[in-house]
């Protein structure tokens, strides 16, 4: 009964810290996923171009996460904003709550609750309201699913693949369950003894899960791209794409070090081949901080049956045994626990639909600002902070440029990070080209003080978050102070 508390109470509190955490709203780009699944449901269909950026109207745009973008949309049209931290409380939670069933078949109690711990402690940092937390329970079901078959000394079941269709409409992690199949069934093809069947069965699955992924709007190209972004050389500008910071100590690098330690300590032996999808995820996430939260929901699964046995030394030497460890073995809960659970659950998701939620300011997210822009002014062409974009779709207005690099590319991210720095002739270049009647920078940007500095531009709003300034003649002047001389 105790694992299954367990695995409720991790379930629980990853809704609750979704629930009621400013972090999951701390990206600006929630806010376009939403706009684009209202704007789905509105027209029945998925964009093929872009309908938001008046620098990018009409031109391609590979919509590949518009499942997810249409049940954030439906969340938040059913509860506003509370829908949305809920949806995504719900997914985190179904996916530690599998974790921790995979824990429970190597570990005590213990060892779970440490397990989910470090896991959490990597993950935290992403817990935000995106795509890639709905797609985080299919990852971690499709992983245990390929590691139970491993246990059986089967291929992957065939039944299992029909699960691509609905990953690779969600987010682009499906390319990491299509990359996964190969070590297992390599792993298969040297212990195993009838080598054509494990050919036949890993090869035929591999086959079919790669054909069901292509069963999207995009088709191949939602397959390729995944990899045209990871070649995109503007990305290391972009935070989420840029690599581990050890110069403060961070959860991630205090949960690696804690989990080295004891692996250590314990004598931890991990078969080469998934150890070797350990490096390659670590590597991962150390290259691309946004890669981190698969390490979260990889590691713990790779490594719970490694640290299983290196824990009970009694087990089965063959590689692949039977689930052993923490006794009783896993059954339904007592009616009791399992009613208190939901009791638990109801009374959060109660306690976030009763409570009014407020967006507030954020570096990415300037809530303020927007309320302060007149609506003679939200209509005209507008200068954005990248991170702003998103909120800008939300709220009607037409970006510069926002979140969907991959759209836009190297050259049209370029010449933005130059106009955002101040740099001329691209400066005046752009704002003669587009127009630019008003601005919405971060307070940092150099391009603030350029504005302050020109003349015909003045600042509209300040805060510690978004400066706004406008061209003189797109606005009526402001009056004049009371009391001046006439």
């Amino acid at each position: 009964m105790i694992d299954f508390a367990i695995a409720g109470g991790a379930a629980i509190l990853l809704v609750a810290v979704a629930a009621f955490s400013e972090r999951v709203f701390i990206d600006g780009d929630t806010n376009w996923h939403v706009a684009a699944g209202r704007w789905i449901l509105a027209h029945r269909t998925v964009p093929t171009t872009d309908p938001f950026s008046f620098t990018w109207a009409g031109k391609p745009w590979i919509a590949h996460e518009w499942g997810s973008e249409v049940l954030m949309a439906l969340a938040y049209l059913a509860a506003g904003w509370a829908g949305v931290v809920l949806l995504i409380g719900v997914c985190a939670g179904l996916a530690y709550a599998m974790i921790a069933a995979e824990l429970r078949l190597w570990m005590g109690p213990v060892g779970q609750i440490i397990g989910l711990a470090l896991s959490f402690a990597i993950l935290e940092p992403f817990l935000y309201a995106r795509p890639h937390i709905i797609a985080l329970p299919v990852l971690v079901f499709w992983t245990r699913r390929l590691l139970a078959a491993r246990r059986a000394g089967k291929a992957a079941p065939l039944e299992l693949a029909p699960l691509m269709v609905l990953w690779a409409n969600l987010h682009a992690s499906f390319i990491f369950g299509l990359a996964i199949i190969a070590p297992f069934a390599l792993e298969a093809l040297i212990e195993e003894r009838d080598k054509l069947r494990v050919v036949w069965g890993w090869g035929l699955f591999g086959v079919v899960a790669g054909a069901f992924a292509l069963a999207t709007p995009q088709g191949f190209a939602g397959i390729v791209f995944p990899f045209m972004v990871l070649g995109m050389k503007v990305l290391p500008n972009i935070l989420e794409w840029r690599g581990a910071n050890f110069q403060d100590l961070t959860l991630f690098e205090g949960a690696l070090l804690i989990t080295l330690f004891l692996g250590l300590w314990r004598g931890v032996r991990v078969p080469p081949l998934r150890l070797l999808l350990l490096v390659a995820l670590i590597h991962m996430a150390l290259q691309h901080v946004r890669q981190q939260a698969v390490l979260a929901a990889l590691a713990p699964l790779l490594l719970a049956e490694p640290f299983g046995r290196a824990l009970h030394p009694g087990l089965a030497d063959t590689r692949i045994a039977p689930p052993a460890g923490w006794k009783p073995p896993w059954r339904l809960p007592s009616p009791v626990l399992a009613v208190g659970l939901a009791a638990v659950l109801a009374g959060v998701a109660a306690a976030r639909l009763a409570i009014p939620l407020q967006r507030t300011d954020n570096p990415n997210v300037p809530v303020s600002a927007m309320a302060h822009v007149p609506a003679a002014l939200l209509s005209q062409p507008v200068f954005n902070e990248y991170a702003f974009g998103g909120y800008l779709i939300f709220k009607g207005v037409k970006p510069y440029i926002d979140g969907r690099a991959d759209m836009y590319g190297d050259a049209f991210v370029n010449e933005y990070l130059a106009v955002g720095g101040g740099a001329q002739p691209d400066l005046d270049n752009t704002f003669k080209r587009w127009n630019i009647r008003w601005t919405i920078l971060g307070p940092r940007e150099p391009l603030v003080a350029v504005l302050d500095r020109r003349p015909g531009w003045r600042r509209l709003y300040t805060d510690a978050f978004a400066v706004v300034q406008v061209r003189n003649d797109a606005l009526p002047p402001p009056p004049p102070a009371k009391g001046a001389a006439h």
